[in-house]
């Protein structure tokens, strides 16, 4: 599909040449955008422009006047440069200073509560300011808005996912930074510390397998709320038996020795030599499974299963279709994705399914 707008205007891919930020300019070209490429390193802009024929800027989210300079003309800024909680704020004051439109693929909880913090100035700035528009959260968030909606009066909201693939350079290095914060699930509508570890359950997903699922701090504990009010929040993850056996006594430790920014330093470097991220084979395979339930206090519940795309394929996929959406019917405040797009703007991904039962 060719996205054909004859009024689109310029707009910026910041970390284009990021593992994520490759797939996402490489997916903008096939639907006939031409965004103009940004980050901070010319020796890997200037290839990748070039080999593509699209115009790029390099510039320093930390030195304002580069920052401007680079924001200058642009309409809309897609920023992809992690981890986000080092990255986001910059751009997002950036763009509130001049007007542009910002979107980012964070799964990060404190830059998707940023983000929402600033919806005055946004509303006031006439912009829009939409985070997670990658894997997480659109699918989740998507499908927390799909079951609130038919179960008005919900408290409880249960969110699982299985990523049949692997992490990214970016998405390690992002894990890393939340690691010393722990676990998290939201109560009573606030944030509150959950060990890691604890809560480990049994799910089937819709491709018939049962998987043991843990409680993780997802970026759904704040935009699922933002989404649906249901103060009561629990973000899941599949992982292997043996890996959730082992987490409870390494918690602690995990926590206390990450929380040594030479740690996290030491264990980003060595990211940088041991994770590749997904090659196309496994993207092309890979797939990535939802599952979603909203509870009442009288015992009544709705839930809901979702098939669709690998995560790094998939943002590649949503990242453009909210880019396309934004400069289409240009949203205002500081949104999340079923918010600014509708519940079923998850159902534009090829290749994904939705289910009411199993």
């Amino acid at each position: 599909m060719v996205y054909e707008n004859r009024k689109m205007k310029n707009w910026l891919i910041y970390g284009a040449t990021g593992y994520t930020g490759v797939l996402i300019v490489k997916e903008a070209v096939s639907r006939g955008h031409k965004p103009i490429l940004g980050g901070r390193s010319i020796e890997k802009l200037k290839p990748l422009a070039e080999s593509l024929g699209l115009s790029y800027k390099v510039f320093n989210l930390d030195k304002p006047h580069e920052l401007e300079f680079g924001l200058r003309d642009i309409d809309l800024v897609l920023h992809c440069a992690g981890p986000f909680v080092h990255t986001s704020h910059i751009m997002i004051q950036a763009c509130l200073r001049l007007g542009i439109n910002y979107l980012d693929i964070t799964g990060e909880i404190p830059v998707l509560e940023n983000t929402f913090a600033h919806h005055a100035k946004a509303v006031e700035s006439k912009i829009a300011l939409i985070s997670g528009v990658g894997f997480d959260v659109v699918p989740t968030d998507c499908m927390a808005k799909y079951v609130s909606e038919s179960l008005p009066g919900a408290t409880q909201l249960e969110i699982a996912f299985a990523a049949i693939s692997s992490p990214s350079q970016g998405t390690a290095k992002s894990m890393v930074e939340m690691l010393p914060k722990g676990g998290m699930i939201r109560r009573s509508g606030k944030l509150e510390f959950y060990p890691l570890g604890k809560g480990s359950k049994k799910l089937t997903f819709s491709d018939g397998v049962e998987r043991t699922i843990l409680p993780i701090p997802w970026g759904d504990l704040a935009s699922a709320f933002v989404s649906t009010g249901i103060p009561n929040i629990t973000t899941y993850s599949h992982y292997p038996e043996s890996f959730v056996s082992a987490l409870p006594f390494l918690e602690s430790s995990i926590r206390y020795l990450t929380d040594f920014e030479i740690v996290r330093t030491t264990l980003q470097k060595l990211i940088e030599f041991i994770v590749e991220g997904p090659n196309e084979e496994m993207r092309k395979n890979g797939k990535s499974l939802v599952y979603v339930k909203a509870s009442d206090d009288a015992g009544n519940s709705k839930e809901a299963w979702l098939e669709t795309l690998e995560g790094y394929l998939f943002t590649a996929k949503s990242s453009l279709l909210s880019v396309e959406a934004v400069l289409r019917s240009r949203p205002v405040g500081a949104l999340t994705p079923s918010l600014a797009f509708g519940k079923d703007f998850i159902m534009q991904v090829p290749g994904t399914m939705r289910f009411d039962s199993i």
